[in-house]
């Protein structure tokens, strides 16, 4: 072999070695960069659990939190609903005292016009009362447009005329609003 080949022959493998350790640090570079992502995707992975574990922990404080405040909502509810009328019986209890005053002088009351005085008063203070209460009755009379938004239709009978024909005839029963709320409607009769 001449010095040519074997030249040649040198350069051939430096090549072939300087490809090779080109190719194996490609493939450790490779590797690193695997190792890297693989590191960044355990990190990413790590941050989201942690998330996601304090989401859950703010989400079962918050469920907590509202069960308390319904729980405690409905027993106040209860309470208010169980007291609410107390107000009103205060108010009632002069009345009561009233009535039962009447109903002893009753029997012994020579002057029937005093009882029923009396019975007026009586009348007249339970109506205020229950004025301050909010309680109003409705203006219903014959001849007024039926409302069912107001009144109750508890039968129908023909129209003594033809200008009361669907309009209210008579009154069996007064309706109540209770603050603009109806808390009975008015009992009519309609014409057909």
């Amino acid at each position: 072999m001449s010095d040519k080949d074997t030249k040649k022959e040198h350069e051939h493998e430096e090549l072939q070695e300087n490809t090779a350790n080109a190719a194996t640090e490609e493939e450790l570079n490779q590797v690193d960069e695997t190792a890297e992502q693989a590191n960044a995707e355990a990190q990413q992975q790590d941050s989201t659990a942690v998330e996601l574990a304090e989401m859950k922990d703010k989400f079962i404080r918050l469920m907590a939190e509202f069960e308390n405040f319904r729980r405690r909502t409905a027993k106040e509810r209860l309470e208010l609903i169980k007291t609410a009328a107390e107000d009103v019986m205060t108010d009632l209890l002069p009345v009561l005292d009233d009535m039962d005053r009447a109903s002893q002088s009753v029997g012994s009351a020579k002057d029937i016009e005093a009882v029923a005085q009396g019975l007026d008063l009586i009348f007249h203070k339970l109506k205020s009362v229950t004025i301050q209460k909010g309680l109003k009755p409705m203006e219903t009379k014959a001849g007024d447009e039926f409302d069912s938004d107001f009144h109750e239709a508890v039968t129908q009978i023909p129209a003594p005329s033809e200008e009361l024909k669907g309009k209210i005839v008579d009154v069996i029963e007064k309706g109540y609003t209770l603050n603009e709320k109806v808390i009975r409607f008015a009992k009519v009769v309609i014409g057909a």
